[in-house]
């Protein structure tokens, strides 16, 4: 048989997951678990990098990540599940990388400017920020990924992870592949403000809401502003309620579409239907998370367990990127 191709990525413990995280990256992961080798971590380094100075509730929010990673049906007998901290060797090798990587490197990433003008209550001149990443290459290069699934604007921090394994490889020997990126053609949601869903901008809908909270967050949503009454035509293109009915009820959409266009169904029925649809689609994810929140020490025991498998690769690695340096 062959062997299949190895994946990897990481999302980070900022509290628990919303539908964003689930579009976005856990329903893609899902699907990747029979294709390849997949590693999944909890990147709570990673979450230093801004909240350095925040850290009181990371350790449950380690856990209701981790819930909600089993919850939307990650399995621990198909994926590699694991806590980034837990593997030391990710930090020993950030080191490493840290010495052969030029600064220009980091200041040209888009995101970094991106990041600082968007959170600018917080300092981010420091250099866990700059360097977030090469961590994130060490993340990738440790486990020799053959595959990163990502999204368009994660693309340059890929490519700044090959450029350094390729200095790595110029530098030394050759110990690192060059990992590809796997698009993700994730569809664009948006918060219930209509920006983008973010915890930080407090527009979310977590999938471990109850069905209550969903409908209740529901009817907080903007819908077109243009649509003042309910004798108004609607325009659904700029409606963050239809962007949901064409994600979670794709089957009458297209109806919903023409209906709203037509002023024949208005903003609150509208409303009621997209919770409808958004409740079913969540109640397996909600159903399970119940469960898992009353067996707290075996969703713990999972992220241990993979960590060890996770170590013994890393270590391997580590240990192969230190001869090559000459470190003995």
């Amino acid at each position: 048989m062959m062997k299949k191709k190895r994946a990897l990525s990481g999302i980070q413990p900022s509290g628990k997951l919303h539908l964003g995280n689930l579009v976005g990256a856990l329903s893609n992961w899902v699907g990747l678990q029979d294709i390849y080798d997949c590693f999944y971590f909890i990147a709570d380094l990673h979450a230093l990098t801004t909240g350095y100075a925040e850290t009181g509730k990371l350790k449950e929010n380690i856990l209701d990540v981790g819930m909600d990673m089993l919850s939307a049906g990650l399995d621990p007998e198909k994926s590699t599940l694991f806590i980034q901290s837990d593997i030391p060797e990710h930090s020993e090798l950030h080191l490493l990388f840290s010495m052969i990587t030029p600064l220009s490197w980091l200041e040209r990433v888009p995101t970094y400017k991106a990041q600082i003008e968007e959170l600018k209550e917080k300092d981010l001149g420091t250099y866990g920020f700059l360097g977030y990443p090469v961590l994130q290459a060490a993340d990738i290069l440790i486990y020799k990924a053959d595959v990163v699934p990502v999204g368009q604007d994660q693309l340059p921090h890929l490519e700044l992870t090959r450029e350094i394994a390729r200095r790595f490889n110029y530098f030394y020997r050759e110990v690192f592949p060059l990992p590809k990126d796997l698009l993700t053609a994730s569809p664009v949601l948006p918060g219930l403000d209509g920006r983008k869903m973010s915890k930080s901008y407090g527009n979310t809908i977590g999938i471990s809401d109850t069905p209550e909270t969903v409908l209740k967050k529901i009817n907080t949503a903007i819908t077109d502003p243009a649509r003042v009454k309910r004798e108004d035509k609607g325009h659904p293109e700029v409606c963050t309620i239809f962007a949901f009915h064409k994600i979670f009820n794709n089957a009458e959409a297209k109806q919903i579409s023409i209906d709203c266009s037509k002023a024949k169904i208005g903003c609150v029925e509208c409303k009621k239907l997209i919770a409808k649809s958004l409740n079913e689609y969540l109640a397996p994810i909600y159903e399970k998370r119940r469960t898992l929140e009353k067996r707290k020490d075996y969703v713990r025991e999972v992220f241990i367990e993979g960590g060890k498998k996770a170590q013994v690769m890393a270590r391997q690695t580590l240990s192969e990127a230190k001869k090559a340096m000459g470190i003995s």
